[in-house]
């Protein structure tokens, strides 16, 4: 059975943007780049809510991105050859190829994607992340801690989710990320 794996960029304090929405501060080096290149490549499928996947469409349809170094390129084309999932009620229509629109987030077709798919998949968004970690579907966390304190903002990990982590890996990078890498396990 495939994993669904929750992987996010959070300030120190627990946030993957700012009060205005931003996460500039967020922003990887050559170095987590690359990690995060590794880390991606077999994952099968991108599951995200309609902002998410609004900002990552990017690496299709806004073609400077890939072209600004190889490593940029290596990503956009780790993210092309993934399917993507996209679960919006308003959403009219995808910008990218092998994506989909799903109008409400079903637990169950998630376990049943997770049953039959052949590669890991990953839950995008603290939002839609939230829903599938209060689903009991999230079975590992890669989180990115960036030195950075910005106060307040969206929130990388849900409320009102009671979670026991095993650490299965730490990475420190010379940016002074930190790579923290979680099995999960729900507790009642």
């Amino acid at each position: 059975m495939a994993k669904l794996i929750y992987s996010a960029i959070a300030s120190l304090d627990g946030y993957v943007a700012d009060e205005d929405g931003n996460f500039d501060w967020a922003v990887p080096d050559e170095e987590v780049h690359t990690f995060i290149n590794d880390l991606e490549r077999p994952i099968g499928t991108y599951l995200y809510g309609r902002r998410m996947y609004e900002t990552m469409a990017g690496w299709e349809t806004d073609h400077t991105l890939a072209e600004q170094s190889p490593l940029m390129r290596d990503f956009a084309g780790i993210w092309r050859a993934a399917d993507k999932v996209v679960y919006s009620k308003t959403l009219e229509a995808v910008s990218t190829a092998r994506t989909r629109i799903e109008r409400d987030f079903d637990p169950e077709a998630v376990r049943q994607m997770k049953a039959l798919a052949g590669r890991d998949l990953i839950v995008g968004g603290p939002e839609l992340a939230a829903q599938a970690f209060k689903a009991g579907l999230v079975d590992e966390c890669h989180l990115f801690v960036a030195p950075m304190v910005v106060g307040g903002g969206k929130r990388s990990l849900p409320g009102n989710v009671r979670l026991k982590l095993e650490l299965l890996d730490e990475r420190r990078f010379g940016s002074g990320m930190i790579y923290l890498y979680y099995r999960t396990r729900m507790t009642r």
